[in-house]
């Protein structure tokens, strides 16, 4: 099973991030997403892309063609349609959790970037739970009979998205496994957490 990108849709926050990231680094030239989907949020029709010389996407489900993007079905383990140094933009969101080996995803990625080439991916992450306000409830919780036992579990746990499956859902992710994994090879290295429960956004350029 490959990577496919939840139906949920993407997050305002998180298209607008990923326009954000694509306008300041310029992205242009061959853009390829992975677990591209044929709704106005999939990143292919981010606004900062709309003068790119191709917006291509890969899905399990595939199959899409229109004006501006193209979506081919295949196995983002193994993207043998894809010649080696293709793409000048690669983008992927909420997508490798859903994929059980990501690891061959990721070094499909790097073999289908050019040199040069803008690498973003974004993935569910978990939060701290050591800030201000669970300090607080962990305070109010000692109070309590019992009450010691759960403020010591709070304290070490965290906030992550609840499981969706499409088709499975088997990963959350660090803020330095997407810096240090997923961009290895890339230089100027970047990551932001947006949202609650946190998601992390990477990128970087393909040394």
């Amino acid at each position: 099973m490959a990577a496919r990108r939840s139906r949920t849709g993407v997050h305002p926050d998180i298209f607008r991030a990923f326009d954000a990231i694509c306008l300041a680094e310029k992205a242009s030239g061959d853009v390829l997403e992975i677990g591209a989907t044929p709704t106005a949020d999939t990143l292919l029709r981010l606004p900062s892309l709309a003068g790119a010389r191709s917006r291509t996407g890969i899905d399990l489900e595939g199959g899409f063609e229109d004006a501006a993007i193209r979506i081919v079905q295949g196995n983002a383990n193994r993207m043998d349609g894809f010649a080696d140094a293709s793409f000048d933009t690669v983008l992927c969101n909420s997508t490798l959790e859903h994929d059980p080996r990501f690891w061959l995803t990721l070094a499909e990625i790097r073999r289908v970037a050019r040199p040069g080439a803008l690498v973003a991916i974004g993935v569910p992450s978990y939060g701290e739970m050591g800030d201000m306000p669970l300090r607080a409830w962990s305070s109010l919780l000692k109070r309590l009979p019992g009450g010691a036992a759960a403020a010591t579990t709070l304290r070490v746990s965290a906030t992550t998205l609840g499981r969706h499956d499409f088709p499975g859902d088997y990963y959350r992710f660090s803020r330095s496994a997407v810096e240090e994994v997923f961009l290895e090879g890339c230089a100027a290295r970047s990551t932001r957490i947006l949202l609650d429960p946190p998601r992390v956004i990477g990128w970087g350029r393909r040394a």
